[in-house]
């Protein structure tokens, strides 16, 4: 094994580093109150900036809800959102009257492409016990030739998510969730169509990976030129080629190089993100993320005279019914309840 495939190792704080062709990675860990009617915190909100509360109180944030934790209406274009939800549910509404709820190990994958609005709530279902909520949320840079593409919007339902599972001499277990890219024989569900991750030989990659106690698992090798980064999320210590690392920290490495994990005492989480870098300019402005200035300027303007096709819910922070399971509405009008 060679030592020097870690090429950097970065502490974790609420904004995760990120390497091309990914743009931005949160990771959101709320420990919720019950809900009161209205699916918002029953718990003052007094002391909060409402509007803009991403400062941890209480064990919690509001964001930029005023009433329901999460981010009301906002535009994209350029990009793709991965939102993976661990614990917790998130109300999704869109522009083009798409919508759905989804949580518990769902992931929704938003191509915006040539322009959309769109909500993320996250209702407090719960009225007498606690709402916890952890989820990813991953930008995925689009290439030049597909940033006009046709906004898309898919569901990856947990229990239709491939999972890849290994078996160290010592029978103990690593289990990796393939939301994108694929191990051996197990293959992930098929990205949005206009994706980076649509063409094979970029070699994109979302594993969600868990190890447990004294396992050890050896990485897949990717092709050379191809980044990755392994963050350890959770647990308290691995070691990386032989080198001893605290959970609570990111790790960059050649993603061409044999890497192998051994696990410690306690069960490790990890997310993995890879993929071949897309080789041209990023100029990113808020939530457009174009080639150049001029690209950016456009944005504004068009999302100033169309609103990317306005917006048809009555309410610019949009949940749904308490009591409405899991669905997915599209765009043709198909409905699809879990």
């Amino acid at each position: 094994m060679k030592k020097n495939a870690i090429t950097n190792i970065i502490p974790l704080d609420f904004m995760w580093p990120v390497q091309n062709p990914f743009l931005f990675f949160a990771h959101h860990l709320d420990r919720y109150p019950p809900g009161n009617k209205n699916m918002g915190p029953s718990a003052s909100l007094e002391g909060r900036n409402i509007g803009n509360d991403f400062t941890l109180k209480d064990g919690w944030r509001m964001y930029h809800g005023a009433t329901v934790p999460g981010f009301p209406v906002h535009p994209h274009r350029g990009f793709e959102t991965i939102t993976v939800v661990l614990k917790g549910y998130v109300d999704h509404s869109d522009s083009h009257g798409q919508a759905g709820r989804y949580g518990e190990g769902d992931v929704q994958w938003m191509t915006a492409g040539s322009g959309l609005q769109h909500a993320e709530m996250f209702p407090l279902l719960n009225t007498e016990e606690e709402n916890p909520a952890e989820l990813f949320q991953i930008w995925l840079n689009l290439p030049k030739a597909k940033k006009f593409a046709e906004p898309h919007f898919k569901m990856l339902w947990s229990e239709d998510i491939p999972v890849y599972t290994s078996r160290d001499e010592k029978g103990k277990s690593t289990e990796v969730k393939l939301i994108a890219g694929s191990i051996e024989n197990v293959n992930a569900l098929p990205p949005a169509p206009d994706s980076w991750a649509a063409t094979p030989e970029n070699e994109v990659a979302v594993w969600i990976i868990q190890i447990e106690e004294g396992a050890q698992w050896n990485l897949p090798v990717a092709g050379e030129g191809v980044i990755r980064t392994l963050y350890f999320y959770k647990g308290e210590k691995i070691k990386v080629n032989g080198n001893e690392i605290n959970a609570d920290f990111a790790i960059e490495l050649a993603a061409h190089e044999a890497v192998c994990i051994e696990n410690g005492a306690a069960r490790a989480s990890m997310i993995l993100l890879q993929g071949k870098p897309i080789s041209e300019p990023v100029v990113q402005y808020g939530p457009f993320v174009m080639n150049t200035e001029a690209d950016i300027q456009q944005a504004f303007n068009d999302y100033r005279k169309t609103e990317f096709g306005g917006w048809p819910w009555p309410s610019n922070s949009q949940v749904f019914p308490r009591n409405k399971g899991r669905f997915a509405l599209y765009r043709n009008g198909i409905e699809e309840n879990r």
